[in-house]
């Protein structure tokens, strides 16, 4: 029965509402599951009317047109990067909770269905990897990078407000499936047969495939952008071992995504060839070839694990570096340690399927190389414990997760050794021992760093600290919680429970699979920790405010400017003789200095093209999925009519006056003058208004 009656809506019918199943088979199974599915759906579509209805009653359509929709200032980018994340987050949460709660009562049973446990671990797997990590680590980048290199701007500012567009599309269609279901069950690798046609013939799987489609695509601009950026928009002075390692982090990151994620692009649209044009790319039969899949997912899946992890290690270096009151130690150790991790990562795909059959020597050579990735990052590990050594450590929330992060990202990564050796990856390959590693890894080394960046960066973007109490609520939930979670599931990988289980048989999993659930629970509240955070913040703005800019005593160009920055980032470019840049002019005085003269500032002009690019690509992807065939043609319209529309602007840059760029430089020079300066003992006082003591000054910090 097709929806409502409507034969454009193609494949979509009345099974497509999540709470259908539950009114047609009203068994106790389909009512709890139709429940939950439906539960979600209306907090999905409530969450969309209260943001529209609030936008509507403060009157911010136009702001939220004009001022952020069609900018195409890195920031402001980079600002909505991390919002599409934290949303994100919030779903995956409540989801990996769930599935917990399978698993706590999963002794003979549950109350999770097959089906929509699979779907959980699917969406959950996809939107942490894709819609979560990837647009939190990009709009960190996005925000930071070019105020560290002393850039006004990345180099395509139009570009990346497209990479936004489609991520936020994928986003889109990754939460509508929601309200529209059902989501993939083939986990969020995506292998074949399992996704074919054939065995999965829903729209499930075509959700997941353009959604990740989407988001690889915008990674692959962003990637080009951010590495065109640091090569070509570098600061006077600014050689590449004058970088900040954060930039470092950046620019290896960008290279990977360059590389990494092309094969994964490639992989799913030979899936789509199959799945809607009947090509035979991964089939059981007529010459497909499952293995082709799963080495091309995984010449992108390896890489895809630094991109995620070397943004956060930049962050770390920032903040220990910072916080420890020092330079940061083995500077070019650090560099030549990132580079080598950079490299090493497309060189260990193979070890992700040691079990799929390929010789033992082959095996052993992607064993040793695995392991080879330790000696890098016990390098980064140890330069980073001696930053700290003899520095004045001050245990702020950034700090806090960055030492939670070096304890538990250490355990992990001994795990990953343990994994790295064929023989026993063949024991406990598909057992929660290898779910239990991963985590390990991507929770303190990606999530706990993106966190710190977000606390740390935060004044910097918006003005004003979050507030210190929550933050160490939070901060203290994420690092109990996760242990809670996760370090029980070492136990069961070894005690035999296999990944991926409904329901198990076994008592003796049990206790650990309780104390799993209790650590999700604690992750659920360090999330609402974050909020309680940001919510009092913006209440005590006026207190926490910090206009100066440099809150942290911070060592970087982006705390040489007022907070919020202004859109040109710099009244005049830099001239650069340090990484610590900052650090250096403070030493010598002449962190605050009005410049000889000021001169017009270009800068790009707004464009639509980011929200039209996206719009339009969701429209092909929805359409794509229910065969909505019309919708695509729409899409692709649309598509093509934005950029032969683009091409005819000539009003591509606008330009701000001297005397105003002149005007608000002098404000806040006249501002540094009448604050008093703080010593770090206050920088969590309301008297820090973010100017601190001048080194010169002979402060005892």
């Amino acid at each position: 029965m097709t929806l409502f009656g409507a034969p454009l809506l193609g494949r979509m019918t009345l099974d497509a509402l999540p709470f259908r199943d539950m009114v047609q088979h009203p068994t106790r199974e389909n009512i709890v599951n139709g429940l939950i599915a439906s539960g979600a759906a209306l907090m999905v579509i409530l969450a969309a009317i209260t943001v529209l209805g609030l936008i509507t009653w403060y009157g911010k359509w136009k702001t939220l047109w004009c001022d952020w929709l069609t900018s195409v200032d890195h920031k402001k980018i980079g600002i909505m990067f991390i919002v599409i994340a934290l949303a994100m987050l919030a779903r995956a949460l409540v989801e990996a909770f769930f599935m917990r709660a399978q698993q706590a009562v999963g002794l003979d049973g549950g109350f999770l269905s097959p089906e929509h446990y699979g779907q959980l671990f699917t969406t959950h797997g996809t939107i942490m990897i894709f819609f979560m990590a990837m647009p939190f680590l990009t709009g960190i980048i996005n925000y930071v990078m070019p105020m560290q290199i002393g850039a006004r701007d990345v180099s395509f500012p139009v570009m990346n407000s497209i990479s936004l567009g489609l991520t936020a599309a994928g986003a889109a269609l990754a939460m509508i499936s929601l309200v529209l279901a059902p989501f993939s069950t083939g986990g969020w690798t995506g292998y074949p047969p399992f996704t074919e046609l054939a065995a999965n013939p829903g729209p499930g799987v075509d959700y997941w495939l353009w959604a990740i489609t989407l988001s690889t695509l915008s990674s692959t601009m962003t990637g080009i952008n951010f590495a065109v950026t640091l090569y070509k928009k570098r600061a006077p002075g600014m050689g590449l071992m004058r970088m900040p390692l954060f930039c470092w982090t950046a620019l290896c990151t960008s290279i990977l995504m360059i590389f990494g994620m092309p094969p994964l692009t490639v992989a799913t649209g030979l899936l789509a060839l199959d799945r809607y044009l009947d090509f035979h790319m991964f089939t059981a039969d007529l010459g497909g070839n499952m293995m082709n899949y799963i080495n091309l997912f995984w010449a992108f899946g390896h890489p895809e694990v630094y991109i995620l992890i070397l943004p956060a290690f930049g962050i770390y270096s920032e903040i220990f570096s910072t916080f420890s009151g020092k330079r940061l130690y083995g500077y070019t150790a650090l560099v030549i340690a990132t580079m080598a991790i950079a490299v090493l990562s497309f060189t260990v795909w193979l070890h992700h399927f040691f079990t799929m059959g390929q010789s033992a020597h082959i095996n052993a050579v992607f064993g040793i190389a695995t392991m080879l990735i330790g000696i890098p990052t016990g390098v980064k590990i140890y330069d980073w414990m001696l930053t700290m050594y003899r520095g004045r450590v001050r245990l702020t929330v950034p700090m806090l997760y960055a030492c939670g992060f070096l304890i538990l990202f250490s355990i992990g990564g001994l795990s990953g050794i343990i994994l790295a050796t064929p023989s026993i990856d063949y024991q406990i390959h598909n057992s929660l021992f290898l779910v239990a590693h991963f985590h390990n890894m991507l929770i303190p080394g990606l999530l706990f760093g993106m966190l710190a960046g977000y606390t740390y960066w935060f004044p910097k973007a918006f003005g004003f600290q979050l507030a210190p109490r929550w933050g160490y609520r939070a901060a203290w939930s994420w690092i109990i919680g996760f242990m809670l979670a996760f370090f029980p599931l070492y136990a069961l990988g070894l005690l035999g429970m296999p990944r991926r289980a409904l329901s198990f048989f076994n008592p003796t999993y049990l206790p650990w699979t309780i104390s799993a659930l209790l650590g999700a629970v604690l992750i659920l509240f360090a999330f609402f920790g974050l909020i309680m955070q940001l919510w009092q913040s913006i209440k005590q703005r006026a207190s926490l405010a910090v206009p100066i800019g440099d809150p942290w005593d911070g060592r970087s160009l982006e705390w040489a400017m007022p907070s919020p920055p202004p859109e040109y980032n710099f009244p005049v470019l830099p001239s650069i003789n340090s990484h610590d840049a900052f650090a250096r002019q403070k030493g010598s005085g002449q962190h605050y200095e009005t410049p000889e003269y000021y001169e017009d500032i270009v800068l790009p002009a707004n464009t639509a093209m980011g929200a039209a690019l996206g719009g339009a690509g969701f429209l092909m992807a929805f359409g794509l999925t229910w065969h909505m065939w019309w919708l695509v043609i729409l899409g692709a319209v649309a598509v093509l009519m934005s950029l032969v529309g683009r091409g005819f602007v000539r009003q591509t840059t606008r330009t701000i006056p001297a005397a105003v760029v002149e005007r608000q430089h002098r404000a806040w020079m006249n501002a540094v003058l009448e604050t008093t300066p703080i010593t770090r003992a206050d920088e969590q006082a309301p008297a820090n208004q973010g100017l601190p003591v001048s080194p010169r000054e002979g402060a005892v910090q």
